[in-house]
C-alpha cells in the first residue's frame, strides 16, 4: 500500500490539508467538531475504535481502551498501532469496532462509496459510525460556489449533503440516529463565533459549515412463522365435543356399566310385553 499510486496520491491529499488546520479557520472548525463528538463517545468505554481523519486526532476524549488511527502510508504513520492500508480493505475483521470516525475523507476518496461500505463492516452491531463532512447547503457552501476554481483544502473536494449519505448509510443498512450541525461563522469572520454557535447548535439549524452524522447498524427482526391448525374437514358448531362417529365421547367416558339387576329387569319387561292377552271388540272377526 505505501509504495502504489494510490497510497501516494491519499498521502499528497493528506499532507495538503494539513496547513488549513493550522489556521484560525481550520482551529476553530476542528475544536466545534471535537465539542460535537464529545458527547458521542465520551461515555462508551472497552473494545477498539479506528478514526481516519484528515486533520488532528479527535478522539483524544474517549475512554476506548483501543483507539486506532488510520494513515495511507506508513511515512505517515503517528506510531506502531497505525492502521496503514487501502480505505476500501480495512485489515479488521467484520463488526470489530464499537466506534468508527470518517473525518472528511469522502470528499477527497475516488471510490467514496466503497470506503463507506468498508467502514460498515468493521463496525459492531452495537457500534456507532460517526461521518464528518463539509455542509454544501451552508453559508461557506454559498461561498465556495464562487471558489470552484481554487485547488487548494477544503475548497477542492466534493461536499455531499447529509441528506446524500443518508442514502449511501441505507444502502449498507446503516440508519441515521442524529444530524448535529457546527461552526456557525459570523459576517466576515474566521472564527465561529460564540454566540452564533450557542444559537445554531441549540436549534441545530442546518447552515453550519460541517455536519456530523451518528448511524448505527439496522435490527432485523427474525422472521416469525405461525403454526396453522385446522380438521381436514369442517366441524359444525352442533358437533363440538361430539367424535366423528356420531357419539359423545364425554358421554362414553362417563357411562356406567349395566348391573345384573337391570339385565333381570329388561328381560322380565320383554317377557311380559310377550304374553300380554289381546283384548277383541265386539264385531272383530277372529282370524284362524
Amino acid at each position: 500500500m505505501s509504495n502504489s499510486t494510490t497510497a501516494t496520491t491519499l498521502a499528497k491529499r493528506l499532507q495538503s490539508s494539513q496547513p488549513y488546520w493550522q489556521t484560525e479557520a481550520g482551529r476553530s472548525l476542528w475544536e466545534t467538531q471535537r465539542a460535537c463528538l464529545g458527547p458521542v463517545v465520551e461515555s462508551r468505554v472497552g473494545g477498539h475504535s479506528l478514526e481516519m481523519s484528515m486533520g488532528p486526532a479527535l478522539m483524544t476524549m474517549s475512554a476506548v481502551a483501543h483507539p486506532i488511527r488510520w494513515s495511507p502510508t506508513l511515512q505517515l504513520a503517528e506510531n506502531e498501532s497505525t492502521l496503514v492500508c487501502p480505505p476500501d480493505q480495512l485489515a479488521l475483521p467484520d463488526r470489530c469496532l464499537d466506534v468508527m470516525v470518517i473525518h472528511h475523507w469522502l470528499e477527497y476518496l475516488t471510490d467514496a462509496h466503497f470506503a463507506l461500505q468498508e467502514a460498515a463492516r468493521v463496525t459492531a452491531d452495537n457500534g456507532i459510525l460517526v461521518l464528518f463532512g463539509f455542509n454544501p447547503i451552508g453559508v461557506s457552501g454559498l461561498a465556495r460556489q464562487l471558489r470552484k476554481h481554487q485547488q487548494t483544502f477544503p475548497w477542492s473536494g466534493t461536499w455531499r449533503s447529509a441528506s446524500r449519505l443518508r442514502d449511501w448509510l441505507a444502502f449498507v443498512d446503516f440508519e441515521v440516529e442524529r444530524v448535529d450541525y457546527c461552526c456557525f461563522r459570523g459576517r466576515m469572520s474566521a472564527k465561529c463565533g460564540e454566540y452564533w454557535e450557542s444559537l445554531g447548535r441549540r436549534h441545530n439549524l442546518p447552515l453550519g459549515e460541517s455536519y456530523m452524522i451518528q448511524a448505527r447498524r439496522q435490527q432485523r427482526q427474525a422472521p416469525v412463522q405461525r403454526l396453522k391448525f385446522g380438521l381436514k374437514a369442517p366441524a359444525s358448531p352442533a358437533s363440538l365435543g361430539v367424535t366423528r362417529s356420531g357419539s359423545s365421547a364425554h358421554y362414553q367416558s362417563r357411562q356406567a356399566p349395566a348391573t345384573h339387576q337391570d339385565q333381570a329387569r329388561q328381560t322380565d319387561l320383554q317377557k311380559s310385553v310377550l304374553h300380554k292377552p289381546v283384548l277383541h271388540k265386539p264385531g272383530d272377526q277372529e282370524i284362524d
